[in-house]
């Protein structure tokens, strides 16, 4: 039995402030040799990429993989629109709560699967400020309270 190896590249922070995150799934990403290497090297920017369907087809927007630097003339624009890769059952799928329910679709994390690059694709929620707020306030007494333990056992 061979154990497959993970290596998270990248997280969207912004994506788990800004969003309530409803269902993730994985997804395929299609990509030329030089990003590859550029991810590799982890300079990849999730921070304000989304994703879209048009025709049929699974985008990723606004995700920034910065050029190889020995990669010479193959590298690619940082910012060009790159297709996901998933079956058309789950994309129609989702095309219909995303048109229908107020959803958006937002890249949570890239990661190496082995030697395959991975997409983590949530179906998200936007927040309200209030919503934000409420966030902040629970972690700041989450960490209240793990700090008065630690000194508590000290």
């Amino acid at each position: 039995m061979v154990k497959e190896s993970f290596k998270t590249i990248s997280k969207n922070k912004k994506a788990f402030h800004d969003y309530f995150v409803e269902e993730s799934m994985e997804a395929g990403i299609e990509l030329c040799g030089t990003e590859v290497k550029s991810i590799r090297n982890s300079q990849v920017n999730l921070k304000d990429a989304w994703c879209s369907i048009d025709e049929g087809e699974l985008l990723i927007n606004g995700m920034h993989i910065s050029p190889y630097k020995h990669g010479n003339i193959f590298n690619q624009d940082p910012m060009r629109v790159r297709r996901l890769l998933m079956h058309k059952k789950q994309i129609m799928r989702l095309f219909g709560l995303v048109k229908q329910d107020g959803y958006s679709l937002i890249p949570l994390s890239v990661y190496l699967k082995g030697s395959l690059v991975k997409v983590q694709v949530g179906l998200c929620k936007g927040k309200k400020l209030y919503d934000k707020r409420a966030d902040m306030a629970k972690r700041a007494a989450k960490r209240d309270v793990e700090r008065a333990m630690k000194e508590k056992n000290r």
